[in-house]
């Protein structure tokens, strides 16, 4: 869909693993067209056709080769070789995706993390807006996020700041809970991801016993009454508090706002501050945690912001 008679500033990219978005924003950052498509799957060419097909159609339907055009990816990007390991769509991991995409476009790109992407969108006219340091930490199948100061990314040394999920769990609370020490897809054993994201909860559940294939389901399960699924909730709540009270001392952030799945779960918001309070020392305050403002289009918006911001 498109807006008539509006001028382009940017355009920002959101790669998924089912579907690729471009966004065109105007010089207030409104969004004045939007167009996917699905994300091919296990074929990289394919990929890099479809990117280039949103880009060039987006130049000639707005009578302008757009020269700030930022893309959000999922996974990481290797700072010396320049290529991709991205678990949500593989066909791109092992592959040179900027350079290949800049060669195509003739033109620059600024590259992302998704994750870091959606922190910096809350930081500018999102939910932490105003506000002098951020942590967006999203809470979806996986568990990742950013970090942004006066409402600019702080990506780091590896290009991966805010990859909290990937923290191990203490083992003092494996044993609270009684809980197994899980392997993650990222080669480690025992990441925060595995127990805290919104795959992580129904998989609590079902370590209890439960049948929940997704937060959802053990969300509903509770709501009913089943012991299990309330007992998975308490043990989830306790072990987000833990890892946001380590968010507060590593990096202090001003305000947490949530994304992913759980975001929309209302009752987090209620529950988090004294989980997270009960893992701190005295005299430490809670930082606000909040819902964001614009949820799922964060990434494509906060690529465009990242491609204003370098350009």
């Amino acid at each position: 869909m498109t807006e008539a008679n509006a001028s382009a500033d940017c355009y920002g990219i959101d790669i998924g693993g089912s579907k690729i978005e471009l966004v065109v924003f105007d010089a207030n950052m409104q969004a004045i067209r939007r167009q996917r498509i699905d994300t091919p799957q296990g074929d990289y060419a394919r990929f890099l056709d479809g990117v280039c097909t949103l880009v060039t159609d987006a130049d000639a339907e707005h009578g302008t080769r757009c020269m700030r055009v930022g893309i959000a990816l999922p996974g990481i990007r290797d700072r010396d070789t320049g290529r991709q390991l991205s678990a949500n769509v593989p066909a791109l991991t092992g592959q040179m995706v900027g350079a290949d995409l800049t060669a195509r476009l003739q033109r620059p790109l600024m590259l992302g993390n998704d994750l870091q992407c959606f922190a910096l969108s809350e930081a500018n006219g999102g939910a932490a807006d105003g506000h002098a340091s951020m942590f967006g930490a999203i809470l979806g199948t996986g568990a990742g996020g950013g970090y942004c100061i006066d409402g600019r990314l702080i990506d780091g040394y590896n290009g991966i700041a805010g990859e909290w999920g990937h923290w191990s769990i203490p083992a003092h609370l494996l044993a609270k809970h009684q809980l197994p020490m899980l392997d993650c897809a990222c080669g480690l054993r025992g990441c925060l991801e595995r127990y805290v994201s919104g795959s992580g909860l129904a998989a609590l559940h079902r370590i209890l016993g439960g049948t929940s294939a997704d937060a959802a389901a053990v969300a509903i399960a509770a709501q009913a009454g089943d012991a299990s699924a309330q007992r998975a909730t308490d043990m989830h709540i306790d072990l987000l508090g833990h890892a946001f009270a380590s968010l507060v001392m590593v990096v202090d952030p001003h305000v947490i706002v949530l994304g992913g799945g759980l975001s929309r779960h209302e009752p987090l918001y209620g529950a988090l501050p004294a989980a997270v309070r009960a893992h701190l020392f005295a005299g430490m305050r809670v930082p606000p945690i909040l819902p964001p403002r614009f949820g799922d289009a964060g990434g494509a918006r906060g690529a465009a912001l990242l491609a204003r911001q370098h350009a």
